[in-house]
């Protein structure tokens, strides 16, 4: 419980920051590559591809995540109700609990530990949001590899998120060090700013034999509802980047084939129905890019609420 209180002071002292600042941001450059708003349906490529054996999936949180967290007369998951969905279709799906604010390579080194763990030879990764970094460092760097098919990120700030560049040596920069003082370091806002994943993106390439794909998240269409949470952040992004899922631009979330392209919010794509008139289906979602997994590479679809 204490946990779950100073992740919510800390997401309430971030809303306040980010909303003194957004009547201040310019708008975004015109030259930030803007993705198209999402067609109706689901549209793959026509013809049966080749399907590979069925594996386990395993599912890595983002910031602040957990794989299951229990209160008083409640349990919830991080990825909710999409293990267990997963698991009625057949396949079996492990959510992993890493250390939920600190470094990617501290994380990516528990990733490791966590799969090593498993009784299976090979698995397929799914990562939400800082989730896919700690993937991506930990094939790279941490051996891996040998034990992955394939990683799919799922609103991965692949190029950053300017949000993280407020807090991070940015004019919020005093958000982040109260959090500190009170005992919560977040050391990884470090790894998510603009600048960070610049160098990130250079020391850490794609290994040869994985499959890389993501799924694109955002909330392209006017009358789509912003999360109340994310209100803030949402307007801020919009003006200085563009289309975004309230934490994330979409033109950073692309990284290797795209699977799918989605109107969702960061918390609509791993479960979280937080905003009024949600009908988005993130378990659809989640069995849609499983469901692929063993197919022969880019396919390609595009999913609506």
């Amino acid at each position: 419980m204490l946990t779950l209180l100073v992740i919510a002071l800390l997401v309430g002292l971030m809303l306040v920051a980010v909303a003194s600042v957004v009547w201040r941001a310019k708008p975004a450059d015109p030259e930030v590559p803007q993705a198209e708003a999402p067609l109706d349906g689901v549209i793959p490529l026509p013809g049966p591809p080749p399907r590979g054996p069925p594996l386990p999936v395993v599912l890595v949180h983002g910031l602040f995540g957990f794989d299951r967290i229990g209160v008083p007369g409640a349990r919830f998951d991080y990825f909710r109700g999409i293990a267990k969905h997963l698991g009625t279709l057949g396949c079996h799906a492990h959510a992993v609990r890493l250390p939920m604010s600190s470094s990617v390579p501290a994380r990516a080194k528990q990733l490791v530990a966590a799969i090593e763990a498993l009784p299976h030879d090979r698995i397929d990764l799914i990562a939400h949001s800082l989730g896919g970094l700690d993937a991506r460092f930990a094939l790279a760097h941490l051996g891996l590899a040998r034990r992955v098919r394939s990683l799919i990120t799922v609103g991965t700030p692949h190029r950053g998120t300017p949000i993280a560049d407020l807090l991070h040596k940015g004019p919020l920069d005093w958000a982040r060090r109260l959090v500190g003082v009170l005992g919560m370091p977040i050391e990884a806002l470090e790894w998510l700013s603009t600048e960070s994943l610049e160098q990130f993106n250079r020391d850490v390439p794609d290994v040869a034999g994985v499959r890389y794909g993501c799924v694109v998240g955002g909330l392209h269409k006017a009358d789509s509802v912003v999360p109340l949470a994310l209100v803030p952040a949402h307007a801020y992004l919009r003006k200085v980047a563009g289309v975004n899922d309230g934490v994330v631009p979409v033109s950073s979330q692309y990284w290797g084939e795209t699977l799918a392209e989605i109107e969702a919010d960061h918390f609509s794509q791993i479960g979280w129905r937080v905003a009024v008139r949600h009908t988005f289906d993130a378990a659809g979602l989640y069995a849609f890019v499983v469901a692929r997994l063993g197919d022969a590479p880019s396919v390609n679809a595009v999913i609506a609420s």
